[in-house]
């Protein structure tokens, strides 16, 4: 039997770790998805404006416990720490993707205006860079307008997903004009039937998208 390879899924947040691992399971089947999760990433990005050096000693520490166990490539699910990714991929031999790498590509390609609903508010700015840098990587003229769904967050953890699903839906009509609309977050994409339901414009979810692109990574 050939040996499964092992991807491990870097989680800030417990409601991100069902959306990824379904998305293994329907596209992807034959890894071995590992998660390793630290919920206090998230608690204490929401306490500071900026990443702090501190931030970035912890992932590039996660990075390696990730590695030494044998993570043959890292994806980080929770979009908030951009900076910080970057700098734990520097120290390591193996692939890490970001968490909207692919959805983002995946958007640009779709045209010029772009939407985007997002639930958790610290990670707006960082995804905001991301988006721009792969907007001027590819020469694109695509634009971001983005939507932050209050109290969705806060009733999923909760767990109430209808709630979640259902604010983030509407919302989504005020991005109708839009060429794509991205779920911004592996935990927003359980929203997607409902948001599908609310648009016409096509609607993108990262989990998928990032499954595809870490299985070609590492030619899985």
């Amino acid at each position: 039997m050939s040996k499964k390879p092992r991807i491990v899924l870097l989680h800030g947040t417990p409601v991100a770790v069902e959306p990824i691992q379904r998305a293994f399971a329907t596209r992807w089947p034959e890894a071995e998805a590992v998660d390793l999760l630290d919920a206090s990433l998230s608690i204490d990005r929401a306490k500071d404006h900026d990443l702090t050096p501190r931030m970035f000693e912890r992932f590039v520490e996660l990075g390696g416990y990730a590695h030494r166990i044998g993570a043959e490539a890292i994806l980080v699910t929770c979009s908030a720490f951009g900076p910080a990714i970057e700098r734990m991929a520097k120290e390591l031999p193996v692939p890490v993707l970001k968490p909207n790498e692919a959805m983002f590509r995946e958007a640009i390609g779709r045209g010029r205006r772009i939407g985007m609903l997002a639930t958790f508010a610290p990670s707006v700015l960082t995804m905001t860079e991301e988006f721009e840098q792969f907007v001027a990587e590819a020469g694109a003229q695509a634009t971001l307008e983005t939507i932050v769904v209050e109290g969705a967050m806060d009733a999923l953890r909760k767990g109430d997903a209808d709630r979640h699903n259902a604010l983030i839906a509407a919302r989504a009509p005020e991005l109708a004009h839009c060429d794509a609309v991205m779920l911004a977050h592996f935990s927003t994409s359980r929203a997607l039937a409902a948001v599908g339901a609310a648009v016409k414009t096509p609607v993108l979810t990262a989990p998928d998208a990032a499954v595809d692109r870490i299985r070609a990574a590492i030619g899985g």
